[in-house]
């Protein structure tokens, strides 16, 4: 058993893309040119190449191979003409029907949440990103593991006419693989439990300290990573393609000299992003519950930033980061192709690739979490150095010197600001109370 179970061969390189629009299924599970189109990106991104492409239309899904007999079979004749080696389904298939399509197709069969899985074990690079993806991986395999021991004597139930050496306690190996995967998930979900704990520790420590948390999301390929090297610097790789992001990056960003923010890119959503992903990473994803402000990263340039944006909306319903504040930022604006750009109270039009609309975005993120913090320089007498303790308490002490008096830099709330008001030598002075004029 390997440890990535369902990784596509290398040679595995031409697909043939499947689809099914079913009035029976919902809007987001039905298959479109559109969701086919994206489809085809990702088995670009897997490495593969799309050779051929059917969508197929009916009243509802065909319980033994999804698509119908006829359809089977002119898959098949499409498979053998492009010397196919790998068919991909745009619709979620039960564990049965990818067995079976599998066997009468003669090639291997695959849905999206697999070529997803695929993906992500490509790209997965630090040790979080790993044990999420092994750990969705191993739960969408479970149930695929009938049928994949036929080549194998399965049965070694002690007193049959089994051979010499595979007499044993009378279990399958299909069940021992099965026990395998569970104490393999029961591990990983352990390991990943030790990683939110750590988690939790660091956003205490966080909010002790009054740091806001920004968090940037977005459908894949929405340009997250672009913009977060744009406000911060950072040397993040941004190339144009699906989940070019997988493990979170954190940086630190300076709104204003009162206001420093750590901001975070996280994994692009997706249409049908796999339930076992989700659930994978939400030791990553929980921290837009947590998050003080979630930009939502849309692709303006795309025809259906609509419906990518109605993804994302709803996984972060689910994830339940709704109340969370929000900014829409409309991403590539430069190549926007509509009359008028969005525009709104918490929208901003922005293009991190030519740095455009930056400024209004800095400023919207200040107006939220800049919270009436001052920078003041004080004057404290020795006698006073009490004081200096309870800044430490209640405010950001960023230097101290001592020379005829205590010289503290340090950024505080009014309320402190207030009690220190009568040592403030530069900076902000809080107002004067009407019996003090």
């Amino acid at each position: 058993m390997t440890e990535n179970p369902i990784q596509i061969d290398e040679t595995r390189n031409r697909a043939v893309l499947v689809g099914l629009s079913a009035n029976s299924l919902s809007r987001e599970d039905n298959a479109s040119d559109a969701t086919l189109e994206e489809l085809a990106d990702l088995v670009e991104t897997a490495g593969g190449e799309c050779v051929g492409t059917i969508l197929q239309h009916r009243d509802s899904p065909e319980a033994r191979t999804f698509i119908g007999e006829g359809k089977v079979a002119e898959t098949k004749e499409l498979v053998e003409a492009m010397e196919a080696d790998l068919v991909v389904f745009d619709n979620e298939l039960s564990p049965s029907q990818q067995r079976v399509l599998t066997e009468d197709i003669g090639v291997q069969v695959i849905d999206r949440a697999g070529l997803i899985l695929d993906i992500f074990a490509q790209r997965a690079r630090t040790r979080e990103g790993r044990l999420q993806v092994e750990l969705a991986q191993y739960k969408y395999l479970l149930p695929r593991l009938t049928g994949m021991w036929g080549h194998l004597v399965r049965q070694t139930a002690s007193g049959g006419k089994s051979p010499i050496g595979t007499r044993g306690p009378g279990e399958t190996q299909l069940e021992t693989d099965r026990r395998h995967i569970r104490r393999k998930i029961a591990k990983l979900t352990e390991d990943l439990e030790e990683v939110r704990r750590i988690r939790a520790v660091q956003r205490d420590r966080r909010e002790k300290n009054e740091v806001p948390v920004v968090a940037i999301v977005g459908y894949t390929n929405a340009g997250k990573s672009t913009l977060l090297n744009a406000l911060t610097g950072a040397a993040i790789p941004a190339r144009n393609r699906l989940f070019d992001t997988l493990d979170t990056t954190t940086r630190t960003l300076e709104i204003s000299d009162t206001c420093t923010v750590l901001i975070s890119d996280t994994v692009g959503f997706i249409r049908k992003l796999p339930h076992h992903l989700v659930e994978a990473f939400k030791a990553t994803l929980e921290e837009l519950t947590f998050a003080d402000l979630i930009l939502h990263v849309i692709d303006a340039s795309n025809p259906e930033w609509r419906e990518q944006a109605e993804v994302v909306e709803r996984l972060i319903r689910q994830l339940g980061a709704e109340a969370t504040p929000r900014i829409d930022v409309f991403n590539k604006s430069d190549i926007y192709v509509g009359d008028i750009r969005p525009h709104g109270e918490d929208i901003v039009s922005i293009s991190a690739l030519t740095g455009e609309g930056l400024d209004q975005l800095l400023a919207k993120i200040g107006d939220r979490l800049d919270t009436g913090f001052h920078r003041l320089a004080l004057a404290l007498p020795y006698d006073k150095a009490g004081i200096l303790d309870m800044l430490y308490q209640e405010a950001k002490v960023e230097s101290v010197e001592y020379g005829e008096t205590i010289q503290v830099e340090a950024v505080c709330n009014e309320k402190t600001a207030g009690q220190v008001r009568a040592y403030i030598v530069d900076g902000w002075q809080p107002p004067k109370a009407f019996w003090e004029d």
